[in-house]
């Protein structure tokens, strides 16, 4: 990468694309803007504006008494949940760094996520769905190499309690940032299987924000549900809930991803936009044939996005929730394209529309490394001024990843039309895209070798109409002596996440092999589907 071109392009972002706030200042402009509209309801409990600001800076007080300081960072991992936006503005406030773990994730995940953070706090809910993240914790510290202060939400006897470190007092000054420092680190899939950490600035995360509300044309009268998890970047801040607060809009709280919650909240607290990836998308659809009446008039828009949505499903979106559609689509690492609201049809059903700030710079290019005419399909790449210019703490990955010019390499396929809209056609890389959550085929991989029943695998994604794509594991055995129980449970046994287990296993007596001796995965898939 060319400093000199980075310190350019920061320049002229500073000078004319970012605005001189962080974070935590952000809340408190949109708290003296929209004081007493609703900021967030959940069960019947509800916070305005200006309760969001003085709860948060009593707990930004709470975590500076309790020893962190400015720059540490701390994983927070709890599901959607009005603590989880009164936290993350706390720590915004206290100028700590949150770094978005997911309620699915488990040991393995959270432990690299800490040794690569370098974490000095943790803080979780202490249960949820069934799984104790008490437990969890506990496990994680009692390795020599954990020093860490763990904050527990709910029940709680042996760590501390989230209610131990709100302050009394509720005037707090928000500890002074500048707006081009990290504000959060979201997560990106690791070729190991860690994730890698995604250093998002203050100004940068905001910008994005307002963009994509802009485009979205969000409002006071806005009501978003935050229907998926939280700590995605899509529900955080395309527009999500960063967008929402940034319009004075309110902000529904969906505990569960589960079409039972949805629908009802949709019709409960007159929700006019959510965002779905496609799998949601489709199981809400179904669930709504089942019969049951539901006024969902209130819904104006809904937002797909997190992997690749068929045309005919989002054709279905808008017919049966009389609606508009809004493709998204977007990276952790930065560019969001959007479609519009007066687009055609054929843009909305069949595009994922155009980058939501004029300075974002997309290119289309062949494995060379240059530009394709329009109409032909290639790697996007792209930089902008929410794009970040690599990754936390990996230098070698970075080499790879960010050109000479600064230009972010996704590892997306995709194409531009003529018409400046963009068609993303799925991943040049073998990464699977599970309902918009990213697995690499070569962690599960690995785990599964440690096996001794098991002497070799390929961890392949196939298409599946609800989850976009499946995880299938190739076995090379032909007495089939597992079982898809037995791979699943050996794997949960391993502090697996959930997405991450296979939904199929496929044993062959040999590897289809390519003309040059490869293992072919396009036979693979084919094996797959002739197995269901």
């Amino acid at each position: 990468m060319n400093m000199q071109t980075k310190n350019k392009l920061e320049q002229f972002y500073r000078e004319n694309v970012w605005e001189p706030v962080a974070l935590g200042q952000a809340l408190s402009l949109w708290s003296q803007q929209y004081r007493d509209n609703t900021a967030v309801t959940e069960n019947g409990r509800q916070l305005t504006y200006g309760q969001l600001e003085i709860e948060s800076g009593k707990i930004a007080q709470g975590f500076r008494c309790y020893g962190f300081k400015k720059g540490d960072k701390v994983v927070l991992q709890i599901p959607n949940s009005i603590e989880f936006i009164v936290i993350i503005f706390a720590l915004f406030k206290a100028g700590i760094i949150p770094v978005m773990a997911l309620p699915a994730q488990r040991k393995t995940e959270i432990k690299g996520i800490m040794e690569k953070s370098g974490a000095r706090g943790y803080i979780i809910k202490d249960k949820y769905l069934g799984f104790d993240y008490k437990e969890m914790a506990r496990e994680i510290v009692n390795k020599p190499e954990m020093d860490l202060k763990i904050i527990v939400i709910g029940h709680n006897d042996e760590f501390t309690s989230l209610k131990e470190l709100k302050a009394d007092r509720e005037l707090y000054e928000t500890v002074a940032m500048d707006h081009a420092e990290v504000g959060l680190f979201l997560l990106s899939g690791g070729t190991t299987g860690v994730p890698k950490l995604i250093p998002r600035r203050h100004t940068d995360y905001i910008y994005v924000a307002k963009q994509t509300a802009e485009r979205c044309k969000l409002s006071q009268n806005s009501v978003y549900l935050a229907a998926l998890p939280m700590a995605h970047n899509f529900p955080l801040g395309c527009p999500g809930v960063m967008g929402t607060l940034s319009a004075g809009g309110k902000i529904v709280i969906c505990n569960v991803t589960s079409p039972d919650e949805i629908i009802p909240l949709i019709e409960e607290e007159r929700v006019t936009i959510t965002g779905l990836v496609p799998a949601m998308a489709s199981m809400c659809i179904e669930f709504l044939e089942l019969g049951e009446e539901y006024d969902l008039s209130s819904l104006e828009v809904i937002h797909v996005g997190g992997s690749v949505l068929d045309p005919y499903l989002a054709e279905k979106v808008e017919k049966t929730f009389n609606c508009k559609l809004q493709q998204i689509f977007g990276i952790a690492e930065g560019l969001i394209c959007c479609t519009g609201l007066n687009d055609s049809d054929y843009a909305r059903y069949h595009t994922q529309g155009r980058p939501i700030s004029q300075y974002d710079e997309v290119l289309i290019v062949d494995e060379k490394g240059e530009e394709v005419p329009d109409g032909e399909y290639g790697e996007l790449i792209v930089r902008g001024p929410y794009t970040i210019y690599g990754y936390y703490n990996l230098e070698e990955v970075n080499k790879v990843c960010i050109s000479e010019e600064c230009y972010f390499k996704t590892g997306d396929k995709a194409r531009r039309l003529k018409d400046g809209n963009y068609q993303v056609a799925g991943r040049l890389t073998e990464m699977i895209n599970r309902a918009g959550e990213k697995i690499t085929p070569s962690e599960i991989e690995e785990l599964l070798l440690k096996n001794e029943l098991i002497e070799e695998v390929q961890v392949v994604g196939i298409k599946d109409k609800l989850l976009g794509e499946r995880i299938c594991a190739f076995i090379l055995d032909d007495t089939k002596r597992m079982t898809l129980k037995d791979i699943r449970n050996y794997l949960i046994d391993r502090d697996v996440a959930a997405f991450k287990l296979p939904d199929q296993i496929v044993f062959v007596n040999s590897w289809p092999l390519t003309g040059v001796g490869k293992i072919d995965r396009n036979k693979l898939r084919e094996l797959a589907d002739g197995n269901l």
